[in-house]
């Protein structure tokens, strides 16, 4: 079991807070429009940031701590490649303008991380009191892995989110931006812009998405610092990220089936786990080291398929995916 002290959870939170606030601060100060430059220096710094962590980690920890963080890094990273396309959808969507996305994905990302360490708290109280847990995860996993994989051809139906619908039931809201406001004023009335709508959905979308993440990555590492430690580092970067590859999400063709393999197969981890601790421990269990190697080869394989793909046909194009019937996007033909 990984001990981490107080010290060095405090040490890690502010790091990671200190790293939000530096996003908050330049999406507040100074809206602009995130060149690529600008997107690659981020990208490449966040990336640092959490390979530095990981070779700590293994140094104070140990190897085995290390892979595992390293497994549930890249899990969560490719997990939220799919996260970037939902939000392309949404801004596209609500029109919101270039240099408001800023913005917009450093509220999501935080309101990720909220509610990400919220349901690590719960999930690791969970499997600590109840083994079987372990099972209804790996069916939840598969569960939407079978989901994914039906309805990878398709985008999620945003207008139509459940809480997208509440809050235009509830809230007044203008139809037209007012600069970065998320309030306005019409014919003397208080009134919600668009914005404050694209938030909505973005919140609900980053609920989704927690529901499904967390469950995957306690497949891979039962530490509940380390499940933490890789939904943040991976977080961190996605506001980068998205400015640098949106141009290149369309490209992805084959990235929501990959993701629905690799859920599958962390599914398929924890219920071997559960049988071998809660049944017989004669029933095998999926290593570590294993897991890492099947996750890094279906991404790299699903990704050169696709470019490939998509050199062959420039006509096709990628969709997230959806766990229920949604709406291709108009004018494109399912793969």
């Amino acid at each position: 079991m990984l001990e981490i002290d107080a010290l060095t959870w405090g040490l890690t939170i502010g790091l990671i807070v200190v790293l939000l606030a530096v996003d908050l601060v330049l999406a507040a100060v100074r809206p602009h429009r995130v060149g690529f430059g600008e997107a690659t220096a981020w990208s490449v710094f966040y990336i640092l940031v959490a390979v530095g962590f990981g070779v700590w980690l293994t140094m104070a920890h140990g190897g085995g701590f290390g892979t595992e963080y390293f497994a549930g890094y890249i899990v969560e990273k490719s997990l939220s490649v799919d996260n970037l396309f939902v939000f392309v959808i949404i801004m596209t969507t609500f029109a919101v303008p270039e240099e408001h996305q800023h913005k917009v994905l450093t509220f999501g990302i935080v309101l990720a991380l909220v509610m990400r360490a919220a349901f690590i708290a719960l999930g690791a109280t969970l499997l600590s009191l109840f083994s079987f847990m372990f099972l209804l995860f790996g069916l939840l996993l598969i569960f939407t892995a079978v989901q994914l994989f039906r309805h990878r051809n398709e985008d999620p139906d945003v207008e139509n989110n459940a809480v997208v619908r509440t809050a235009r039931r509830l809230l007044p809201l203008s139809t037209e931006y007012d600069g970065g406001r998320l309030f306005t004023r019409e014919a003397g009335k208080r009134v919600g812009t668009p914005l404050l709508i694209v938030l909505v959905a973005i919140g609900g979308i980053d609920l989704l998405f927690a529901l499904d993440s967390i469950p995957a990555v306690f497949g891979v590492t039962e530490e509940p610092y380390i499940v933490f430690v890789a939904n943040a580092f991976a977080l961190l970067g996605l506001r980068a990220l998205f400015f640098l590859v949106k141009g290149l999400l369309d490209r992805l063709v084959y990235l929501s089936t990959g993701l629905a393999l690799i859920l599958a197969f962390i599914g398929v981890k924890l219920i071997l786990h559960w049988l071998h601790v809660d049944i017989s421990p004669s029933v095998p269990e999926i290593a570590t080291p294993v897991s890492l190697g099947v996750i890094i080869g279906v991404l790299a394989i699903v990704t050169v398929a696709s470019l490939l793909k998509t050199r062959k046909d420039p006509s096709v194009k990628a969709h997230p995916g959806s766990l229920r019937a949604g709406k291709p996007r108009s004018g494109e033909q399912k793969r």
